[in-house]
């Protein structure tokens, strides 16, 4: 049944590696955790689903631009029964989505978006045929303090019915692979774990001596190396600034994205580097996340993530048409000093954290309230800080007054999670170093083993950046790509025709 759904609505022959096993399991009924690599097609592995199953798929999706990304690929199916409940949208609009929301085949909603009691109370009035867990790593990677309402996706699910799940990501060691399921509550689940290397990507380091050296050294790459591509930096100020460089140095069209902008800018920038219209993206994580352009020749790391996980998620970006495709990180000594410094920010410190628990008890501020994160700012919190603190208050030791006794228990959780951030990011400081080769430093620390070599893998392995793609006209061809092959690439069939 599955092979003629896939031949008659998207008209293609054979799925690729992974996506029939996952489906099969989706439409037996059972609890599925899916990690396929990046360009693979996982949306298929729900979309698909829709077509057969009677009820409402509902997607958690992380990102407002993708999730508008997602719609707009759905639609170019010509299906209509699709739609996105986000902060993009004005009041009436919610009101309309909400109001037809019994006829939708397809919703995608933001973790945030399901803490609306009204929207709960309407998917608790539907058949829920399947609940989604798009990019699922983030669970484990923001939950804890950036968002901490993936945490709460068990509960959701059980207020609407707990649905069969489908939890999809691309990159998830084993430790988050077991974060996962667990705050999933997932019990007699299948899962299917593919291989994360991208063998057409080739892995370049280069250690630099200064700021100055660095900035020099990325208008070179991105002046020598075939376009679009993607660099990445750790703060918003960086995405400015290195833009700005290159718009100065260079004739190539750049923009900067960050969350810092307004939604329609956001919306505007991800269209024209979409649609080829920009050379170069300057941005911090917040772009890139699932979105599918096959094209992308270069992504470069102008500061080193702080995690393995995000390291082999935004190399993903780059050449999912299959073609080659250059990860560079650039890097200095001083750049140690700014991943550290971000993770000092996304907690309080015992200062910080001894004061607002003696204002809260002062003036009897109850945890998740305006009262109480008004506190939380005015004494200096991140915002990130702000919600770990508030999630602790009211879902961790919601039980718990005395500020004596929660600032022990707080303070003990943040010296944990601060423990385990610091290992990831020497994890990351190692790979860095190391005169091994590359692609299978980064395979081990998600317990796989190298296949096979690559014609090109790695500076460690003598490929060289200056020598390893050049312009040409089957690249150039690429950039000039329909919509119909951007559907392709969604579902995963890109390759299917030609093998």
């Amino acid at each position: 049944m599955i092979d003629t759904i896939l031949k008659e609505t998207f008209g293609y022959e054979r799925f690729r590696e992974g996506q029939r096993e996952v489906i099969e399991d989706v439409l037996k009924g059972y609890d599925v955790f899916a990690m396929l690599p990046t360009g693979s097609g996982k949306s298929l592995c729900y979309i698909l689903p829709g077509y057969v199953l009677d009820g409402l798929v509902l997607i958690v999706s992380p990102l407002l631009s993708l999730m508008e990304d997602q719609v707009q690929q759905i639609r170019m199916l010509g299906e209509k029964k699709v739609a996105a409940l986000n902060s993009f949208l004005t009041p009436q609009e919610k009101d309309d989505v909400l109001n037809s929301i019994r006829f939708l085949r397809f919703l995608f909603v933001s973790p945030e978006m399901l803490q609306n009691n009204l929207l709960i109370n309407r998917l608790s009035m539907l058949k829920l045929s399947l609940f989604v867990i798009d990019e699922a790593h983030c669970i484990s990677q923001w939950g804890h303090e950036f968002r901490p309402d993936y945490l709460k996706l068990a509960q959701i699910r059980e207020a609407v019915g707990k649905p069969p799940c489908l939890a999809l990501t691309a990159t998830a060691n084993p430790k988050v692979r077991q974060d996962i399921l667990n705050y999933l509550d997932f019990k007699d689940d299948r899962q299917h774990i593919y291989s994360v290397d991208r063998k057409n990507i080739s892995l370049f380091v280069d250690k630099l001596a200064n700021v100055e050296e660095k900035i020099k050294r990325t208008i070179k790459i991105i002046s020598s190396q075939p376009s679009p591509g993607i660099i990445y930096c750790s703060t918003r100020d960086w995405t400015e600034r290195l833009a700005n460089q290159i718009r100065m140095k260079t004739d190539l069209h750049v923009a900067y994205y960050h969350g810092g902008l307004s939604s329609d800018d956001r919306l505007a920038i991800q269209y024209q580097f979409l649609n080829d219209q920009l050379d170069i993206i300057c941005c911090t994580n917040a772009f890139g996340m699932g979105i599918n352009k096959p094209n992308v020749r270069l992504v470069l790391h102008f500061h080193y993530p702080k995690h393995m996980n995000a390291y082999i998620q935004e190399i993903g970006r780059a050449g999912r048409d299959g073609l080659p495709s250059a990860a560079v990180t650039l890097y200095t000594d001083e750049d140690d000093l700014l991943p550290q410094a971000l993770i000092e920010k996304e907690y309080p410190d015992q200062p910080m954290l001894l004061r607002i628990l003696n204002r809260m008890e002062a003036t009897g501020a109850k945890a998740g309230t305006k009262g109480c994160f008004s506190i939380m700012m005015e004494e200096g919190a991140s915002e990130t800080a702000a919600r770990f603190l508030t999630y602790q208050l009211t879902k961790v030791f919601p039980e718990e007054h005395k500020s004596e006794e929660l600032f022990s228990k707080i303070d003990q959780t943040i010296k944990l999670r601060k423990q385990k951030k610091i290992s990831e990011l020497y994890e990351v400081k190692r790979w860095l170093a190391t005169t091994d080769c590359r692609r299978e430093a980064y395979l081990n620390s998600f317990q796989e083993k190298l296949s096979d070599k690559v014609p090109c893998c790695c500076d460690a392995c003598g490929c060289l950046l200056d020598d390893f793609v050049k312009v040409d006209p089957v690249i150039k061809e690429t950039q000039r790509i329909g919509w119909q092959v951007r559907l392709r690439k969604l579902l995963g069939l890109d390759k299917i025709d030609h093998e």
